[in-house]
């Protein structure tokens, strides 16, 4: 009797593996690469394919828009008094968002992300921004950074090495020889890079584009300036807002360089997120129905936090516009956690910011932005004042005055 009972149990569990098995194979048949394809759709380190990064530049980005001014470069000189903060609240990896030209690279480089993505409204500053993409490639250092940028061979034997001062390396290239031949040799380089390795057709109006940043560059050095309007760039009106070189050499609340180029450390972390892909433009609006909200869905699939989102001063023409609603709805979007971020630089007109630094027009902020969310549905924020006064995080303040 129990000889037969033990038979007819080990028969049925025969049976029970037989089908496990079968179910298995099954299963296996359907997602034969399940495994490896889920881990590379969560891969958050490593080169992302030319053909993915062209995707995304072209998938991600909505229309072209509209903004009053070039913005070939920053004018926010207060930027560094908000280092400090970042390395007290522990803001380093995960992802970046930002807007604008080249005061996002002294971001990311203290940020250090691991991909950061800058939405633009301008299609210009896509291409301005692979303008930069294909500099770094070229450029393993400081030194040859500058020397791509405003086309200014370096040959001769005043060369400062790559431990010499910021300083010292700008000083040598506002006196540097340059020619229309290295500016027109270069300018065609860059533009074969953007169009065969990073997989980035150019139409008539990009090939334009291109030049017309890269020549501003050329022409004005370092003295280039942020400017109110299109009217191209002569040089007689350079001096309106602060000059590229003033910029670069802006210190922080300890009297510590803070730009992307203060050292060769922060430059070679930027030049292999850029190598790797990992710097992608986006042509949006932050109030868009697009740009944000795909850039948004795609953090999630790879398993990204936003760290920062940098906004400059972007919300108050949303709020102009009536579209502040919509930037809300986006940022709805992103995968936040409660350390993420948001970085302002308030521009707040007559009246001076509670955190206003003195000798400077705008004011870096942060806040959290699932605080910003609970604000938001509080009714907290009818206007573009509320929304900078209201549960900031203000900036280190400077020990001395500013000179």
């Amino acid at each position: 009797m129990r000889s037969g009972i033990r038979k007819s149990w080990l028969h049925f569990l025969t049976k029970v593996m037989c089908l496990c098995l079968l179910l298995s194979s099954a299963s296996l048949a359907q997602n034969p690469q399940k495994s490896s394809n889920s881990t590379e759709s969560r891969k958050t380190t490593g080169k992302i394919s030319a053909e993915e990064f062209s995707r995304i530049v072209h998938t991600f980005s909505e229309e072209d828009g509209y903004f009053f001014s070039d913005n070939f470069i920053s004018n926010e000189t207060a930027y560094p008094f908000i280092f400090g903060k970042f390395d007290e609240l522990g803001m380093k990896g995960g992802a970046y968002i930002g807007v604008g030209p080249e005061q996002n690279f002294s971001y990311i480089a203290h940020i250090r992300p691991q991909i950061a993505f800058i939405v633009d409204i301008r299609k210009q500053a896509v291409i301005q921004h692979l303008m930069y993409k294909a500099i770094f490639q070229y450029a393993k250092n400081r030194m040859e950074f500058l020397s791509w940028l405003f086309c200014k061979p370096v040959t001769d034997n005043k060369v400062p090495g790559e431990n010499a001062t910021l300083a010292d390396i700008l000083d040598y290239f506002v006196d540097a020889a340059t020619t229309r031949e290295a500016f027109e040799q270069n300018l065609i380089t860059i533009r074969k890079t953007i169009e065969k390795e990073y997989r980035f057709p150019m139409t008539p109006e990009d090939i334009k584009s291109l030049e017309y940043v890269y020549q501003a560059f050329w022409m004005a050095n370092l003295r280039i300036t942020f400017q109110m309007g299109f009217a191209g760039f002569p040089t007689s009106r350079w001096g309106r807002f602060p000059t590229l070189y003033s910029l670069l050499l802006a210190k922080d609340a300890s009297g510590r360089e803070r730009s992307f180029l203060a050292t060769e450390e922060d430059y070679r972390f930027l030049r292999k997120l850029q190598l790797e892909n990992r710097i992608i433009p986006i042509n949006g609006d932050f109030g868009g129905k697009k740009a944000l909200a795909t850039v948004g869905g795609y953090l999630q699939e790879k398993g990204y936090t936003v760290t920062a989102f940098y906004t400059s001063n972007v919300e108050q023409y949303l709020y102009a516009d009536g579209i502040f609603n919509n930037f809300v709805d986006n940022i709805r979007k992103l995968p936040i956690s409660p350390n993420s971020m948001f970085l302002r630089m308030a521009r707040t007109g007559w009246e001076p910011h509670p955190a206003y630094i003195p000798g400077h027009r705008m004011t870096p902020l942060l806040q959290r932005m699932n605080i910003f969310l609970k604000d938001y549905d509080a009714n907290r924020f009818p206007d573009y004042w509320s929304l900078i006064t209201t549960d900031f995080i203000g900036p280190n303040l400077p020990t001395e005055p500013s000179q």
